[in-house]
């Protein structure tokens, strides 16, 4: 592996399990066994690496989503293999990195923005659109609407001051949050098979304990 990801491999790490903020140059460097001047000769400055961090991290995300959404039957085992994903990444995940990213390397953060503002949005209209053909959601919702409703939510999680972390879990955040949403789409038939869903995660989870 080329120096130059590995140094973009290790601030990955380092920044979701501390941070953007709290971790430097120098720590990076220090973890990486290399000189601040090597690692200056890759990267210009912090906001560059945040930034290919961040594109590294959106590319994958696009991939697992693609990926979830073409293994999923469908509209609501699609919701559900998304929040196993969610709870994948969540998990490893400390929940100041939104806030570090908006804040202190808002360029980055637009970068993300327009990822959810295109990519998801259209992942979550589709769903939607798949859920009302399969007559899995009520056929009378409005999908821009919720769709963009969708969207807003997903991050809510790690809005610390909603939901701070001393009081709150993000991914049971996220999870409560979604299923609630789910339920509010369903016909009788959703409805069902949402409960399905839910009786085999759980049966998954007693056996996994």
């Amino acid at each position: 592996m080329e120096l130059k990801e590995r140094i973009i491999q290790e601030a990955r790490t380092l920044f979701l399990k501390l941070g953007i903020r709290s971790v430097s140059m120098d720590e990076i460097a220090t973890q990486l066994g290399i000189s601040k001047k090597t690692l200056y000769q890759h990267f210009q400055d912090k906001d560059e690496l945040v930034d290919l961090v961040l594109e590294g991290q959106i590319c994958n995300m696009q991939s697992e989503t693609r990926q979830t959404v073409e293994s999923a039957s469908n509209a609501i085992e699609e919701i559900f293999n998304t929040m196993d994903m969610m709870v994948k990444h969540s998990r490893n995940m400390n929940p100041v990195v939104i806030f570090d990213l908006q804040k202190y390397h808002f360029s980055s953060f637009q970068k993300f923005h327009a990822y959810q503002n295109d990519f998801l949005l259209t992942i979550i209209s589709n769903n939607l659109k798949k859920g009302v053909e399969e007559g899995l959601y009520r056929s009378d919702i409005k999908i821009n609407i919720l769709a963009k409703f969708r969207l807003e939510t997903l991050m809510m999680g790690f809005n610390m001051n909603a939901f701070p972390t001393e009081k709150f879990n993000v991914t049971e955040v996220s999870l409560v949050i979604i299923e609630n949403f789910l339920y509010g789409l369903a016909t009788e038939k959703g409805f069902n098979l949402i409960e399905s869903y839910k009786n085999k995660r759980k049966e998954n989870n007693n056996i996994n304990q």
